[in-house]
C-alpha cells in the first residue's frame, strides 16, 4: 500500500463522493457532481477535502477514481468517429447482431443505432477456420489501399475484429501494422486483445465500443491527470473497472469498456468488504445514488461476475460484476402518465438543478421530495446545511403536479411514490436473486448510497430479506470500495473443444501463459510476489448449448483427477442455476480465465468508540409517516450511537452522508464496525 493518505473519489449523478484514509481514521465529505465537466468534479472534491482537514497534495500517496464517462457515452452515443475492420463477408455483423429481440412480438421495434455505421465499416480478404489454420491468407495489398481510404475518411479510431482472431491473432496485428505503416494516425482496438472469445456479434460489438470509447477515455483522463498534477498531487491515478478492481489510468485507457461499471463495482466491493468484517459473506446489495438503484449478489463472499452485460442497449462481455440498474434514484421525477397512472423515473432531477428541495430551482417532484413530505429526512441537514430548503415549494409543487391531479392529499402522494419506487427496486432485487436460482431469505441486504438506507427496510420486508445492513460510510461506499479494492487483470481465450479431449498439459499450459503477463503486469505496479494470486476458471456447457457456465479450477497441477472434479462441479452448477443437469450429457470447453490479482493492505475501519449510552444519540423527535400512519419517532445521530448498541424502530438514524429508516418493529443493534443491522419486522 502506498504511503501518505490514500483517497478515492467516486462520480455519481448527483454528488460526488469522497473518501480518505490517513492513520487508520475514515474521513468523507460530498460535493455536487459537475456533468458538464466531471474532472472539475472531482478536483473540487479534493480542494474541498484538504481545505477542510488541511493538508498538503504532496502528502496525497494513493488517489483512485470511480467513473462514469465511458457509460454516459454509450447511453448518450457520444464517442469517436470509429472505423470497423472485417473478415470478408462480416460487414454486416454489427447489424444483424443476434435472433434475440427486445419484445418478440412488437413488428414495429427498433434495433440499436449500430456503433459504427455501414459506410465505415471495411472487410479485407483473410480467412482461418474455427482451430486457426489458414484458409485464405491476408491480402495486405488491399489493406495498403484501404489505408488510403481511412486516411481520406480521417477517423479518429480504428477497431479491428477478424473471424477467429482468438485462435491466432497474426492477421489482426498484420493488419494494423500496415495501417501504421502506410500513415494512419489513429487508436486502434483489436479483438483478440480487447476479448479474444467466441461470438462474432459479442466480440466485434465489444472491440468497435472500445474503439469508440478510447479517444472519449483518453481525453477525460488526459485531462484529470493534467488537473490532478496541477494541484501538486503526485499519487499515479488509478481507475476502478467493471470487474472490481484496480487497474493504472494509462491500462484504463487502452481498455475503456472494461470500465462500463465502474462507479458500481467499487460500491459492491466495498459493501463485500465492510460487511465481511461483521461475518457476514451471503448479501444482495442495494446502492441507490441520485439517479438509479444497482444490485448484486455477492455469495459466500465474492461478487458475482458476468460475461454478460447490457449497457444502453449493447450486449459487453467483459467479466463484469453482475449488476442490475433500474432508473429509481433520489432525483428520480414522479409524473402522472397518459393513463392517468402515478409513474417515477427513469427520468432524474440530476445535480443540476436537482430535487426540489434543494433550492437549486428544481421543479419537478421527485423521490427525495417524497421522503422529505414523510418526515424521513431532516431539511436542516441536507449535505451538511450547504443547501437552502424550502419546505412549502416542495409541498406547493408535489400537491399541484401529482396529489391535486389524483385526487390524494400531499402525504398519500408522497407515499405513492414511495411506493411506486420501492416497485421498481423490488423487481431488480428478485432479478438478482430469485431470477438467478437464490433465495433472499438466505441474505442480507446492505443499503449503501445517498438514498438506499432510506428505502432499504421497506424492501426487506416485500422480500421477506431478514436483516438489513448499512455501513457506517453508507452514503459514499463507493468511493471507499475504491481504497480497499485489489489491483485486477483478467485474461482469456476461447478454445472450443470436447472436454474429453482436453489433457492437464495443454490446459496447464494456457493457464501458464496467463499467469506469466499477469506476475510481470502486478510487479510492474511494484506488487511483491506474496501479494500476488492467480484464480483460474473455465467455461463448461453441454455439447450443443449456446451458453456456458464459469467453473473454478482448483489450485496446484493439473491432472485427470481434477478435470473430472471440473466437470463434476459443473453438473452442479447447471442445476442450480437452471435446475437440472445431464451428467451424462458431454460437456464442451468453451473458455480459459485467469484472474491475476495484486492483493492491497486494506484501512482499519473500526471507529473510535462514542462511549455513552443510545439516549445519549438522541437528537430529537418528530413525526414521521410510515404506510399512512403517523409515528412519533426519535432522531438519531448516528456518529454519537456507541458500538454495541440497540434500539428499536420506528426510528431515523441520520448520519453526514446518509440517512436510515427503521420502520416500526425493526430491532436495531451497531457492530463493532459502526455498521447498523436491522432485523426487520416480517
Amino acid at each position: 500500500m502506498s504511503d501518505g493518505r490514500r483517497i478515492g473519489v467516486d462520480i455519481g449523478g448527483t454528488f460526488t463522493d469522497i473518501v480518505t484514509i490517513h492513520d487508520g481514521e475514515v474521513t468523507v465529505s460530498k460535493t455536487p457532481s459537475t456533468p458538464a465537466s466531471p474532472d472539475e468534479g472531482v478536483i473540487n472534491g479534493l480542494q474541498k477535502v484538504r481545505e477542510r482537514e488541511g493538508f498538503d497534495a504532496a502528502e496525497i500517496g494513493f488517489l483512485a477514481h470511480g467513473t462514469t464517462v465511458a457509460t454516459n457515452a454509450v447511453l448518450e452515443g457520444e464517442w469517436a468517429d470509429t472505423a470497423l475492420i472485417t473478415t470478408e463477408g462480416f460487414r454486416d455483423v454489427l447489424e444483424i447482431g443476434r435472433q434475440a429481440r427486445p419484445d418478440i412480438y412488437d413488428f414495429q421495434v427498433e434495433k440499436p443505432v449500430p456503433v459504427v455505421e455501414r459506410d465505415r465499416r471495411y472487410e479485407v480478404r483473410e480467412r482461418l477456420d474455427e482451430r486457426g489454420n489458414v484458409l485464405t491468407e491476408l491480402d495486405e495489398a488491399e489493406v495498403r489501399d484501404l489505408a488510403a481510404r481511412l486516411i481520406e475518411a480521417d477517423v479518429d479510431s480504428v477497431a479491428i475484429s477478424l473471424l477467429y482472431s482468438f485462435e491466432d491473432d497474426s492477421h489482426e496485428r498484420r493488419v494494423r501494422e500496415l495501417l501504421r505503416e502506410e500513415g494512419l494516425d489513429a487508436s486502434y482496438s483489436l479483438s483478440s486483445n480487447v476479448l479474444p472469445e467466441i461470438r462474432e456479434y459479442e466480440r466485434t460489438l465489444t472491440t468497435a465500443l472500445n474503439g469508440a470509447l478510447k479517444p472519449v477515455m483518453d481525453r477525460y483522463i488526459g485531462n484529470l491527470e493534467t488537473k490532478v498534477e496541477a494541484e501538486g498531487v503526485g499519487a499515479e491515478l488509478k481507475i476502478m473497472q467493471s470487474n472490481g478492481g484496480i487497474i493504472t489510468a494509462d491500462i484504463a485507457r487502452e481498455r475503456p469498456v472494461n470500465t462500463l461499471l465502474s462507479g458500481p463495482a467499487g460500491g459492491v466491493q466495498g459493501a463485500t468488504y465492510v460487511c465481511g468484517l461483521s461475518g457476514e459473506s451471503n448479501l444482495i446489495t442495494m446502492d441507490m445514488g441520485g439517479t438509479s438503484c444497482d444490485v448484486s449478489l455477492v455469495e459466500n463472499g465474492t461478487p458475482l461476475v458476468s460475461t454478460d452485460t447490457n449497457i444502453g442497449e449493447y450486449p459487453v462481455s467483459v467479466p463484469t460484476i453482475d449488476i442490475h440498474t433500474v432508473g429509481a434514484g433520489g432525483g428520480s421525477i414522479a409524473w402522472i402518465d397518459a393513463g392517468g397512472a402515478l409513474r417515477v423515473g427513469p427520468k432524474s432531477a440530476g445535480a443540476d438543478p436537482g430535487p426540489i428541495c434543494y433550492g437549486r430551482g428544481g421543479t419537478q417532484p421527485t423521490i427525495t421530495d417524497a421522503n422529505l413530505l414523510l418526515g424521513r429526512i431532516d431539511p436542516s441537514a441536507f449535505l451538511s446545511g450547504e443547501l437552502d430548503v424550502e419546505l412549502e415549494d416542495v409541498r406547493r409543487i408535489v400537491n399541484d403536479q401529482i396529489a391535486a391531479p389524483l385526487d390524494m392529499t400531499v402525504t398519500e402522494a408522497a407515499q405513492g411514490i414511495l411506493d411506486v419506487a420501492n416497485a421498481n427496486m423490488a423487481r431488480a432485487l428478485r432479478v438478482v436473486s430469485v431470477e438467478r436460482g437464490y433465495d433472499p431469505r438466505e441474505f442480507g441486504l446492505v443499503a449503501f448510497g445517498g438514498a438506499g438506507p432510506l428505502h432499504a427496510c421497506k424492501l426487506a420486508e416485500e422480500l421477506d430479506i431478514p436483516k438489513v445492513i448499512v455501513p457506517r460510510t453508507a452514503g459514499v461506499l463507493s468511493a471507499l470500495g475504491l481504497l480497499i479494492s485489489d489491483i485486477l487483470y483478467d485474461y482469456s481465450t476461447s478454445r472450443v473443444r470436447p472436454w474429453q479431449d482436453i489433457t492437464p498439459e495443454s490446459l496447464g499450459a494456457q493457464f501458464a501463459e496467463f499467469a506469466k503477463k499477469g506476475e510481470q503486469r502486478l510487479a510492474a505496479e511494484d506488487l511483491a510476489a506474496d501479494a500476488m494470486q492467480f484464480e483460474r476458471t473455465v467455461d463448461l456447457r453441454y455439447a450443443g448449448q449456446a451458453f456456458e457456465l464459469s467453473v473454478p479450477v482448483p489450485d496446484g497441477e493439473l491432472d485427470d483427477t481434477k478435470l473430472s472434479t471440473i466437470a463434476a462441479q459443473f453438473h452442479d452448477r447447471h442445476e442450480q442455476r437452471y435446475g437440472h443437469a445431464y451428467r451424462d450429457e458431454p460437456v464442451e470447453l468453451v473458455t480459459i480465465r485467469l484472474r491475476a490479482r495484486g492483493v492491497v493492505e486494506t484501512p482499519n475501519l473500526r471507529p473510535a468508540d462514542a462511549g455513552g449510552e443510545v439516549d445519549d444519540a438522541v437528537l430529537s423527535a418528530r413525526d414521521v409517516a410510515f404506510d399512512g400512519e403517523t409515528h412519533e419517532t426519535l432522531i438519531y445521530d448516528r456518529g454519537d450511537l456507541p458500538t454495541g448498541a440497540s434500539f428499536e424502530g420506528p426510528a431515523i438514524v441520520s448520519g453526514v452522508e446518509s440517512t436510515v429508516v427503521i420502520h416500526p418493529g425493526g430491532q436495531v443493534s451497531i457492530d463493532d464496525f459502526g455498521s447498523l443491522h436491522v432485523e426487520v419486522s416480517q
